[in-house]
């Protein structure tokens, strides 16, 4: 028995370093550059170490890979976020945006390989989706306090209104850290808060800077 047991646990481990393995070799690839839809099957494997069949033992196709690569890839990214609510403060803010959009740089492969994959195949657009809606969810949630504490405006929508500024949001840092020069990071984090500052959170002319 205990025989059986050490067999299927090295077998286990093997599946676990092949698996491992396959991750690895695809993000170094997409981080050297390569498209992910270029990225063949056998280049993969061959990266990896492993057999063609391998490959196909632990992933369904390339769009399930891609899925599990990425699968934490804005959770970080939302807990920044979350660290800096309405309440404390513009400037907070500020830096907190600045942190995710550094975070998203040095992830920009694996932003860059979503968003291209997001855009033809609906089990991607969909995970991608489900991702953004917990930062819409968030974003909500901060704009029905806003209100009912009085500093938003009583008409607001909080479901359309961080729809758009999360939507919109995310495509400002994707072209930015994808295209983007890095020395303009700071400059678009703060342009990003502005506007849900003095836009959705309706702060008052008189707390910009110089006014």
């Amino acid at each position: 028995m205990a025989s059986t047991t050490r067999r299927a646990s090295a077998g286990a481990d093997r599946r676990a370093v092949a698996e491992a393995q396959i991750l690895a070799a695809a993000e170094q690839l997409l981080a050297g550059g390569e498209r992910f839809t270029e990225l063949g099957i056998q280049r993969l494997a061959a990266e990896a170490g492993v057999a063609r069949s391998t490959f196909y033992l632990h992933f369904r196709d390339k769009t399930e890979l891609l899925l599990r690569l990425t699968a934490t890839l804005t959770a970080p990214a939302l807990d920044l976020i979350s660290a800096a609510p309405p309440e404390s403060g513009r400037e907070s803010m500020e830096q907190a945006m600045g942190a995710v959009i550094r975070y998203y740089r040095e992830r920009r492969h694996l932003l860059a390989a979503v968003l291209e994959v997001a855009a033809y195949d609906p089990a991607a657009r969909a995970a991608w989706e489900a991702e953004l809606q917990l930062f819409t969810e968030r974003a909500a949630a901060w704009l029905r306090v806003e209100q009912q504490a009085g500093r938003t405006a009583p008409e607001l929508e909080p479901e359309t209104a961080s729809r758009v500024f999360v939507w919109g949001g995310i495509q400002v840092i994707a072209n930015q850290v994808l295209t983007g020069d890095q020395a303009q990071d700071a400059a678009v984090a703060r342009e990003l808060v502005s506007l849900q500052w003095y836009g959705s959170f309706r702060r008052p002319a008189e707390d910009r800077p110089g006014g």
